[in-house]
């Protein structure tokens, strides 16, 4: 019976460029996931959409001098093409500035309202005197109370975590023009967290199977105590409150951006014509969600959702959170403000998608941060795509070509060698299916890569091309069949790449027609001509991107 599967992905801010960062964190991972499970034959849902109501893109439009509807344009429409040309297969990726996404938004606030989940009262709201305006939270910094962090934001501190409300800052100072602030009391709505502490903690108790630090990380910030956090805001850019007194203020991005998952499913349904639809992944107890998120969301996702979930109605909850760490650049953490990245559509204009995607993924940062350099994208892109994948792929193809007039040949007696290398086709394919299914994805490739690897050895032990080889038509028809079933299992990694071994193998139907099994190989097929999967990158390439970088930080 095949599974529903929900593939709820982080909703990027549409304030600028995706950098390989964001890729790895959890955008990369989803579409790994959703890949395999389509092949698997299970019925996924993968949205996500551009966050266009966050402060990011109201200090963009500051610093470009145009609205931030313009803003959102601009990077949403960029967003789409990198989604296409890195191959991440979202069923629906939409904007939080919808009128499906407000009317969900309100729906969800009207019924938390009404059953004593929202309540009204006074905060202290962080003010400018030089600018006159109450600030949003990213417009102040302070020393966060948890940390000491000096350059926490205002609603969250980017250096352990921890949500907070801009009031409990130490030092409050203006990010626009650098003065000291004052606070203010101003009225505003409040999501009782407070009162979900016990049900969270409950729910929390059977969550063995997520990553220990989103568990512990989880664990520990319920422990400390759930505290009441406000959801409007004095700003007037986002999505209005539908109550009276607050035509002035709007709903905070942070509740109604998870809200997007929800809203995002019913309008992929609606678009289909089919309105309901979105309730075989929302409503059905034996659908599964998986929420593909950076470290800094987890308590957003593992905590407040659940939260409104809980308060709003009986629909599912996350099955699992996989949130990845982070991704430094250099041995230097990323940043946008010092222009230290690899912005994905400037790396998509010089080099292809599949060797960005394989080495994101073998290098992985899925329990601890990981590191990318240069150098080491241009080794593995070299060494492994080319060397051991790639020449594999020539090696085995123009050997059929030469050896077996260009057909896949009929396998003789097999010898010892021949079935263990058989068998470690099926064990490794089964073990790639299976770090997939627990989304331990860089576990996954290295498999694929270990079994290249081992086709390798195994092709220089047989040696089909000298004269005295023996079963030279069971060597090759072994090799082709270990073609086979890496195509399969790389594919989720690598779809630009993987549909073309298959095709060049001779298979008539596709990748995702052929689904996660080992494909059959019927003796007599004709091959095709092989080409290049991979390009070999040259060496000076590390310098040039390295110089091209410090250029423009």
């Amino acid at each position: 019976m095949p599974e529903k599967i929900l593939i709820a992905v982080a909703w990027p801010y549409a304030n600028g460029w995706l950098h390989i960062g964001h890729i790895a964190g959890c955008y990369l991972p989803a579409d790994i996931f959703a890949r395999y499970h389509r092949l698997k034959g299970n019925s996924v849902l993968m949205v996500s959409g551009s966050d266009q109501h966050g402060t990011p893109v109201t200090i963009r439009a500051d610093q470009e001098g145009i609205t931030p509807a313009e803003v959102v344009e601009k990077y949403h429409q960029s967003f789409l093409q990198t989604w296409n040309q890195l191959g991440i297969s979202f069923d629906l990726f939409t904007k939080t500035g919808t009128l499906n996404h407000r009317e969900t938004t309100h729906e969800i606030f009207n019924t938390l309202l009404q059953r004593g989940y929202i309540y009204k009262e006074s905060m202290a709201v962080p003010y400018c005197e030089q600018d006159t305006r109450f600030l949003p939270d990213r417009y102040v910094k302070g020393i966060c109370p948890n940390c000491n962090n000096h350059d926490a934001r205002g609603d969250q501190c980017d250096h352990c975590g921890h949500p907070m409300n801009a009031s409990e800052l130490g030092d409050l100072t203006c990010r626009l023009c650098q003065n000291k602030i004052s606070i203010r009391e101003s009225e505003h709505c409040f999501l009782s967290l407070s009162k979900f502490e016990n049900d969270l903690k409950q729910w929390l108790s059977d969550k063995d199977r997520w990553k220990p630090n989103v568990l512990n990380f989880t664990r520990k910030f319920l422990d400390s105590g759930l505290k009441d956090r406000a959801i409007t805001r004095d700003i007037q850019w986002g999505i209005d409150v539908p109550i009276q007194g607050f035509e002035n203020k709007r709903i905070y991005v942070w509740f109604e951006a998870v809200i997007g998952y929800l809203s995002a499913s019913k309008e992929w349904s609606s678009n289909r014509g089919e309105s309901d639809r979105w309730r075989e992944w929302w409503d059905n107890p034996d659908a599964k969600s998986y929420y593909f998120i950076g470290k800094d969301n987890i308590p957003f996702h593992s905590i407040i959702w659940p939260a409104i979930l809980m308060g709003f109605s009986d629909l599912n909850l996350p099955h699992d959170i996989p949130a990845n760490e982070f991704l430094t650049m250099q041995g230097d953490q990323l940043s946008t403000s010092r222009n230290w990245a690899v912005w994905v559509p400037d790396f998509l204009e010089r080099y292809e998608a599949d060797p960005l995607r394989y080495y994101l993924s073998i290098n992985m940062p899925e329990t601890s941060d990981s590191d990318f350099t240069w150098d080491d994208f241009v080794r593995r892109n070299n060494d492994e795509l080319v060397g051991t994948y790639g020449n594999l792929v020539n090696r085995v193809l123009t050997l059929i070509q030469k050896l077996e007039g260009g057909v896949i040949p009929s396998p003789k007696d097999r010898d010892k060698i021949d079935d263990e290398l058989m068998t470690y086709i099926n064990t490794s394919f089964e073990e790639a299916g299976k770090h997939l299914e627990n989304c331990r994805f860089r576990q996954s490739i290295r498999t694929s890569m270990t079994l290249a690897n081992a086709v390798n050895k195994y092709l220089e032990v047989k040696s089909p091309w000298k004269k005295e080889a023996q079963s030279v038509s069971t060597t090759l028809w072994t090799c082709s069949l270990a073609l086979s079933a890496l195509a399969i299992m790389t594919y989720p990694f690598l779809p630009f790449s993987a549909p073309k071994l298959f095709s060049m193998l001779g298979f008539k139907n596709d990748i995702q027609t052929q689904g996660w099994n080992l494909p059959t190989l019927a003796p007599g097929t004709a091959i095709a001509q092989p080409t290049p999967l991979f390009k070999k990158l040259d060496d000076k390439v590390a310098k040039e991107e390295i110089e091209r970088m410090i250029g423009k930080a």
